[in-house]
């Protein structure tokens, strides 16, 4: 397989980025690699509001993998079959997310996609793209195992004085992506945690069902 494009967004750690796409609307663009950079190939994906991309884990490809993981929803603390989890820990690190195609972007460097929602890591190489098809993609009534019970969001305080460091609208898109609650499931209300953030090293703490940001530093 052949790489055709890689995501740039501002998801620069792996740590904080959303467990499934379509939970936080943050902002990505698709860059084509040149070989694939054609206005061709893109004809007629605008009549869609939503695309799939295949992409690789290629910040994974050579831990290896594992026939059981412990999917965070779980707390960590169960093992579950690795086909029957999104885990990034496969024997092919392939990931699949929807997101939504907000615009087709036609530049001097030829044409560029953006789109929203997606949990990918900036930088990730994509392997395909495929049109989202409402009427055979989405199944009402499927069953979803042990991940049926969608998580609460928690409440995010940023102070001001933190909001105004960051750049437009990059506080309430932080607030939207804490509010997941990318902390692993078994760990304590004690500890400070960092996450990579659009160029800023963003320190927060969990207390209940409420986060509290104390620091955003530039990288």
């Amino acid at each position: 397989m052949e790489i055709i494009a890689r995501i740039k967004n501002d998801y620069t750690g792996k740590f904080g980025i959303p467990r499934q796409s379509g939970l936080v609307n943050i902002e990505s663009h698709i860059v084509f690699e040149p070989k694939y950079r054609v206005s061709e190939a893109l004809r007629g994906l605008e009549g869609f509001s939503h695309i799939w991309l295949l992409w690789l884990f290629s910040e994974n490809e050579q831990k290896g993998w594992s026939p059981t993981v412990r999917p965070p929803r779980l707390g960590g603390n169960e093992r579950i079959g690795v086909f029957a989890t999104r885990s990034p820990y496969r024997p092919n690190p392939i990931g699949l997310s929807c997101v939504k195609l907000v615009k087709i972007d036609y530049t001097a460097d030829g044409a560029e996609l953006i789109v929203s929602g997606a949990d990918i890591l900036n930088g990730t190489p994509i392997l395909d793209i495929k049109p989202y098809l409402p009427f055979t993609d989405s199944v009402p009534d499927a069953l979803s195992g042990f991940a049926t019970d969608k998580k609460p969001t928690l409440k995010v305080n940023i102070p001001h004085n933190i909001a105004e460091i960051l750049p437009f609208g990059k506080a309430e898109t932080l607030a939207e992506i804490l509010a997941q609650n990318p902390r692993p499931a078994y760990q304590s209300d004690e500890r400070i945690y960092g996450m990579s953030f659009a160029g800023y090293e963003i320190k927060f703490k969990i207390m209940g069902d409420e986060v509290f940001v104390i620091s955003a530093k530039k990288e």
